[in-house]
């Protein structure tokens, strides 16, 4: 859901990807909501992911107040937004790596809710399937409303995105 959301802004500011000057994924300079700002994605398993964001941080000298995380949420159903400037990772592995490695918590992070997992099946299994056909029209919604509260946390704030995008109906 991360890099759906991040091909999202990408598109919507014009970049392009290209080859991260350090770590191991793709990374785009673009300008969101009048800011220039950094997109990547790591190409490494979701549980590394954290390495090339802590590298790109350092490279770029970009405190990790200022990174949003975006992942997905099992524990939020689908099509659900929640963002948060804080905390623990709640079990998601990307996230974890990624406040291991920039070795704090105090990292904000959208998350979009693609829960219920089916009683019984493996939450690895399950944020690997595909989703349903009928599924489909409130996840590509789900994205847009994902990046428009990326571009809500780069221009007025983490804390007044909360407020409009952390609402049930989002």
């Amino acid at each position: 859901m991360g890099f759906q959301t991040a091909d999202r802004l990408l598109e919507r500011a014009g970049g392009r990807w290209e080859p991260a000057p350090v770590g191991d994924g793709l990374a785009a300079k673009v300008e969101v909501a009048g800011r220039k700002v950094w997109l990547a994605q790591p190409h490494t398993y979701m549980n590394e992911s954290g390495r090339m964001a802590a590298a790109l941080a350092r490279y770029y000298k970009i405190q990790p107040e200022a990174v949003l995380v975006v992942s997905d949420d099992i524990d939020l159903p689908l099509g659900r937004l929640r963002i948060r400037l804080k905390g623990s990772s709640g079990g998601q592995r990307g996230l974890d790596s990624v406040l291991s490695h920039l070795g704090t918590t105090e990292v904000p992070r959208l998350r979009l809710g693609v829960g219920p997992r089916p009683a019984g099946m493996d939450a690895a299994g399950f944020v690997l399937s595909r989703f349903r056909a009928e599924e489909a029209p409130l996840v590509s919604a789900m994205v847009a409303r994902a990046a428009d509260a990326a571009e809500a946390c780069i221009s007025r704030g983490v804390e007044p995105a909360m407020n409009d995008f952390n609402k049930a109906e989002s």
